[in-house]
C-alpha cells in the first residue's frame, strides 16, 4: 500500500549511544526484576505482570544515574534445575551475567533465601563479576530485618529496596555505579554509522526467533512451539556476508490490537517501536498455512512506516507441489501491491537458502537510500508525460511543471502541478520509476504541490471584472 500525501519524509533515525557499562538484572522468576528495571529507567518499558515468566529474553535499555550512563539488561527468571522453555530462559540469563560488567541480583526479601537463590549465587560467584544484591519488596521498616538475612548468601551487602515504590533504590544505584570498571567489557553500542538495523516481523509463531538463532549460529533468543514466546524486542549484533547487522527480533504482531491485554498489549506496542527504529523489515510468513489477514496487515504496517521490505517465506522445504501452486496464487493475489519487495524462500529450521537473505536485505537497503538528481528526474519525467499525458479532469488537463526528490529513506518525490493528478496516474508514475530506476525493496511516496491561480495584477482589470475607481460603462447617462 503506497501513501500519497503532502508532508515531507522525516529524517533518518538518529545514531545510537557509544560503548557503556552493562548491568545485568538476574534472579529467579517473579521477584520483581522488570519492575525494578522500569523504576531505574523511569518509564514502563519492561513488561510487568503479576505472573511469573513474563520476561523470557534478555532485553537492553539505556539508563542513567548521577550523570553515569549505562546499559541495563533485563532477563528472564533464572532457575538452575529446570528443563524445556524454562531452561532456555535460564541460559539467556546466564549468558547476560557472563557478558555484563556488573550483576544486579534481585531477591524477594519477604520469601527469604530459597534453594534457587542459593544455586544462582554459586553460578554468579563463578563469573567473578561484581554483584550488587537487591532485597526487593521491602516496603517498610518491618521488612528490613528480613533483608538482613540475605547476608547469608555470601555476595555482599543486601540493599533493601522496593521496586514498586522506589524505596532504597538510590543507595543500590550508588553501589552499582561504584562497581563499574574503568573500561567496560560489554559490547559497544552502535554509532550513527554503525550496523544497519533489521527488524524481524510476522504474526506469532511463524519462526522469527528460530530465524534469528539460525543467523547467529547459536541460541540467542528463546524458541518454543507455543505462540507468543517472544514478548520484548531483542537486539542482536550478527556478522553475515562479511559485515555486521543489528537484528531486532520482535513479538508477533496480533491483528486485534485493541482486544489485547496485559503483556501482549505492551509487547505489540513495542513491536511498532522496533519497526520505527529499523531500516529494513524482514516479514516472515509460514507457508505451511494459507496467508492470513495478519500476514497482510504486518506487510501494510511496514509500508506505512516507510521501511524497506523483504518477504521471507519460511518452512519452504515442507511444501508439496500442490501447495506451492496454491501459494503462488495467494502471493499474486494478496501481495500484489508489494510486488517490488525482494522475496526469499527459506527454512529457519534446516538453514535452507539462508545465504539468499543478506543479498535481499542489501537490495532493499540500497533502494531505501536511493536518490535521483533533479535534472535526471525531470528529463525522464518530460519524456514520460509527452508519451502518456495526465488524464483530463473536470474538462482541464493538469500539467506537471517539474518534480524533485524531497528525500530518501524511503524515497519521496514531489510533483509540482497545475491541477490534481488522479491516483491511477500517480501509480503509473511510480510503476515507471521502479521500471527505469529500480527502487527495489522500498516504498515510494509521491506527493503533489498544486500551483494556486495567481490573483489579477492590482490596478489592471481582468476580463469580466470592474475597475473600482471607474463607473460602469453607461453609468449616469440617460
Amino acid at each position: 500500500m503506497i501513501e500519497f500525501d503532502v508532508s515531507d519524509v522525516g529524517e533518518a533515525p538518529e545514531g545510537e549511544e557509544a560503548a557503556l557499562p552493562v548491568v545485568a538484572v538476574v534472579g529467579r522468576p517473579n521477584v520483581g526484576k522488570s519492575s525494578l528495571v522500569n523504576r531505574i529507567i523511569g518509564r514502563r518499558e519492561a513488561v510487568v505482570e503479576d505472573v511469573p515468566g513474563v520476561t523470557r529474553d534478555r532485553v537492553a535499555y539505556d539508563a542513567e544515574w548521577q550523570s553515569h550512563r549505562f546499559t541495563l539488561v533485563d532477563t528472564g527468571g533464572w532457575e538452575t534445575s529446570v528443563s524445556g522453555l524454562a531452561a532456555m530462559v535460564a541460559r539467556q540469563a546466564e549468558y547476560a551475567a557472563q557478558t555484563a560488567d556488573v550483576i544486579l541480583f534481585v531477591v524477594d526479601a519477604t520469601v527469604g533465601i530459597t534453594d534457587a537463590d542459593a544455586a544462582v549465587t554459586r553460578v554468579l560467584r563463578a563469573t567473578k563479576k561484581p554483584v550488587v544484591l537487591a532485597a526487593n519488596k521491602v516496603d517498610g521498616g518491618q521488612q528490613e530485618a528480613d533483608a538482613l538475612d540475605l547476608w547469608n548468601l555470601g555476595v555482599g551487602q543486601p540493599f533493601p529496596i522496593s521496586a514498586l515504590h522506589g524505596r532504597g533504590t538510590g543507595d543500590m544505584l550508588d553501589a552499582i555505579v561504584e562497581a563499574f570498571p574503568e573500561t567496560p567489557v560489554g559490547e559497544a553500542e552502535d554509532e550513527e554509522d554503525g550496523p544497519s538495523r533489521i527488524a524481524l516481523l510476522g504474526r506469532p509463531n511463524v519462526g522469527k526467533s528460530s530465524l534469528l538463532n539460525r543467523l547467529a549460529g547459536e541460541d540467542r533468543v528463546v524458541v518454543d512451539s507455543v505462540a507468543g514466546t517472544t514478548r520484548d524486542a531483542v537486539d542482536e549484533l550478527i556478522e553475515l556476508g562479511g559485515q555486521t547487522w543489528k537484528f531486532i527480533d520482535t513479538a508477533g504482531i496480533r491483528r486485534r490490537f485493541r482486544a489485547l491485554q496485559g503483556a501482549d498489549y505492551y509487547a505489540t506496542m513495542r513491536t511498532g517501536t522496533a519497526l520505527e527504529r529499523a531500516e529494513v523489515a524482514v516479514v516472515l510468513m509460514d507457508v505451511s498455512e494459507p496467508l492470513a489477514e495478519q500476514d497482510i496487515r504486518v506487510v501494510e504496517q511496514v509500508v506505512e512506516a516507510g521501511r524497506g521490505l523483504v518477504l521471507a517465506f519460511n518452512k519452504w522445504d515442507v511444501l508439496d507441489e500442490e501447495r506451492r501452486i496454491y501459494l503462488e496464487k495467494e502471493i499474486d493475489r494478496q501481495l500484489a501491491r508489494v510486488s517490488w519487495a525482494p522475496r526469499v524462500n527459506i527454512s529457519a529450521m534446516t538453514g535452507r537458502h539462508m545465504e539468499r537473505l543478506v543479498p535481499a536485505i542489501e537490495t532493499s537497503l540500497a533502494g531505501w537510500n536511493q536518490r535521483i538528481s533533479t535534472g535526471q528526474l525531470n528529463n525522464w519525467l518530460k519524456e514520460l508525460v509527452a508519451a502518456t499525458p495526465p488524464p483530463v479532469r473536470g474538462g482541464k488537463q493538469p500539467k506537471i511543471l517539474f518534480a524533485t526528490q524531497a528525500g530518501a529513506r524511503p524515497p519521496h518525490f514531489i510533483l509540482f502541478t497545475t491541477g490534481f493528478l488522479e491516483e491511477n496516474y500517480r501509480r503509473f508514475i511510480e510503476r515507471r520509476l521502479r521500471e527505469d530506476f529500480g527502487f527495489e525493496g522500498t516504498p515510494v511516496h509521491i506527493s503533489m504541490r498544486i500551483r494556486e491561480k495567481k490573483n489579477a495584477t492590482p490596478g489592471r482589470a481582468s476580463k469580466g471584472s470592474v475597475r473600482p475607481d471607474r463607473k460602469p460603462r453607461g453609468g449616469g447617462r440617460r
